[in-house]
């Protein structure tokens, strides 16, 4: 009698179906929400380089205009190996530049681009969306 008695009073261990369906769907609720601010989040990472990169040229393509009077040869490329996802681009005349920062497709920014020139003009594109006055620096962004 005491054997049977223990054997039904046991209580089972573990996790029913329903449990584990819940735990599953908040997982999945959680990954559909972190997962692309995430993937935002990293783009603006990327972009902090363009927009930086171009400030940083601007300043240097200036002050050789300051030494020679003229941008034609100004050095307005960033040296080789400092940049990683974008590729930049100079248009030079003795009185005007512009420089253009283009996103690498291979680091999926080919939807990117950023621009300034001699008036500190800017002019961007990100993922689309075009800033004609200002460098666009996050989904949603505006000028």
């Amino acid at each position: 009698m005491l054997a049977s008695m223990t054997l039904n009073n046991r209580t089972q261990g573990g996790f029913s179906l329903i449990e584990l369906m819940v735990t599953f769907a908040i997982i999945a609720i959680l990954a559909t929400i972190a997962i692309p601010a995430y993937s935002d989040y990293v783009k603006q990472g990327k972009v902090a380089e363009a927009t930086s990169t171009l400030a940083d040229l601007r300043m240097r393509t200036e002050q050789y205009f300051q030494d020679t009077r003229t941008y034609v040869d100004a050095p307005c490329t960033p040296p080789p190996g400092t940049t990683q996802y974008f590729d930049y681009t100079c248009e030079r005349t003795p009185t005007t530049f512009r420089i253009t920062a283009d996103g690498k497709s291979d680091h999926k920014m080919g939807s990117f681009q950023f621009t300034i020139d001699q008036s500190n003009e800017k002019t961007s594109k990100y993922e689309g969306v075009s800033g004609d006055t200002c460098w666009i620096t996050k989904k949603g962004g505006s000028c």
